[in-house]
Formats: C-alpha cells, sequence, structure tokens
C-alpha cells in the first residue's frame, strides 16, 4: 500500500499501526481531532522511519465536512491508499441510561460517523484501489444487557461494511472488518476488568496490517478466540441469555 488514512489517529491502536504501516513502506496521513497529539505521533514515526506523515483534522460527527475532508485527501497524492477506522467512543450502558442523550453520540460516533466518511471515500477507493480495514467489535455479535447502546451500534457498523464489501469488491478494493475483543486501551478502563483475555494495541496494529497485505477480505475476530466465544454466546437461548450478568 503506498499511502494509508488512519481516521481517529490519537487512539493507541492507531498510533501502533501507524507505526508498523510506515516501517512496512508507506507513507501516512494521521486525521482526528487532537492536532498537537498527532504532530508528537507524526514526529515519532519520521524518526523511525523515512516515510511521508501528514497530519489532517478530522472529526468523525462533524459528517458535513467529511466530503471536504476526503476532497482534500484525494487531492494530496496518487496510488493506491489503504483507509484504517480506528476511531470509537464507548461509555458504559450505566452513564447512558442516566444521560440518555449521550445514546446518539455513541451511535454516531460508533456507526454513523464511520459510515458517513466511508460513502464519501467510496469513489476514492474505486479508483485508486486498495483495501479498507475498520475495527468493528465484539459487542456488535449479540445485544447484551451491560453494553445494548453501543454493541447496536457496532452491529450496525457490521451490516454496513458487509454491503460495502460487496459494492467494494467489484473493483477490485477489500473491505476487513476485525472484531476485537478486550484491548488495554483508554476505551476499556473502566469498562472492562484486566485479565487473560485482554490483548494489546500492538498486537491488534500488526494483525490488521497483515490482514491488510495480503488477499483475504470479510470479518476477523482478534486475538482468535473471540471466534469460538462469540459462536457460544450467540447459540445461548434467549431465555436462559437474559438471566447471564453479561
Amino acid at each position: 500500500m503506498s499511502r494509508w488514512l488512519i481516521l481517529g489517529a490519537t487512539s493507541p491502536i492507531a498510533r501502533e499501526f501507524a507505526r508498523v504501516a510506515a516501517a512496512s513502506g508507506a507513507d501516512i496521513v494521521l486525521a482526528g481531532r487532537d492536532m498537537e497529539d498527532m504532530e508528537r505521533s507524526a514526529a515519532d514515526i519520521r524518526a523511525r522511519s523515512e516515510r511521508a506523515v501528514s497530519v489532517v483534522e478530522f472529526d468523525a460527527l462533524d459528517m458535513a465536512a467529511h466530503e471536504a475532508f476526503v476532497r482534500r485527501f484525494d487531492e494530496g497524492g496518487e496510488g493506491s491508499v489503504g483507509v484504517f477506522v480506528a476511531f470509537g467512543f464507548m461509555p458504559s450502558q450505566a452513564e447512558i441510561d442516566a444521560t440518555p442523550e449521550l445514546g446518539a453520540h455513541v451511535i454516531n460516533a460508533n456507526f454513523t460517523g464511520a459510515a458517513s466518511v466511508l460513502l464519501w471515500l467510496k469513489p476514492v477507493l474505486e479508483k485508486r484501489k486498495g483495501v479498507v480495514v475498520v475495527l468493528g467489535s465484539v459487542a456488535g455479535d449479540r445485544g447484551r444487557a451491560s453494553n445494548y447502546t453501543y454493541g447496536s451500534a457496532k452491529a450496525g457498523l457490521h451490516t454496513f461494511l458487509q454491503g460495502l464489501r460487496i459494492v467494494l469488491g467489484r473493483s477490485g478494493v477489500r473491505v476487513i472488518n476485525i472484531k476485537p475483543g478486550f484491548i488495554d486501551t483508554g476505551m476499556s478502563w473502566g469498562n472492562v476488568k484486566d485479565g487473560p483475555l485482554m490483548a494489546e494495541p500492538r498486537a491488534l496494529a500488526e494483525r490488521a496490517l497483515k490482514l491488510a497485505d495480503g488477499k483475504g477480505e470479510g470479518e476477523s475476530y482478534f486475538p482468535w478466540f473471540w471466534f469460538v466465544i462469540m459462536t457460544i454466546i450467540k447459540s445461548v437461548p434467549y431465555k436462559i441469555f437474559r438471566k447471564l450478568p453479561i
């Protein structure tokens, strides 16, 4: 891939992905809201590699600005492009229940914003070719009492990506949906207890790049054992499932 656009570039996973992608020989475009944070990341990448690194402002929630953002990106280079979507927002369900308007923010940050920018990027990808890698979540596989708002947003994103995969596949563009379990980032702190199921951002970033550099597409659980866990969870009858403290 000649150039990677990393959306939500201030997340720990995105930072690690930018490093491994640059090390593989790609130029990097960091896109997010915190310009100072991204400039520090850009300086770090430049010190580690000789690849070109640029920083641009991007707000997933400002969907009215997505068209102009994509136009500027398209004008900024040539060759194949990779798009890595790493932004998200996960307060606890208790916080959402106490402040219902927070629910709309969760849905926009995890689904609507991603769908919006990917729809604007669609013609660019069809023209340039490349690959799209999106961070979904195992939470989108089945609605649970503990996080049904966040889970519903990810479920919507998963369905959107299934259709987008078909459409972009006609132009030779692959769409990969990675469904992580527990990752040691700020999004998990306070919501998930540390334990043997917790994975590191670097490992996820390396897996994402390996999938992008391969020939596959579709959905991939990370770590792999989440496929087994979620297969079991999805198979539990509702009458039993509703009583489980998850």
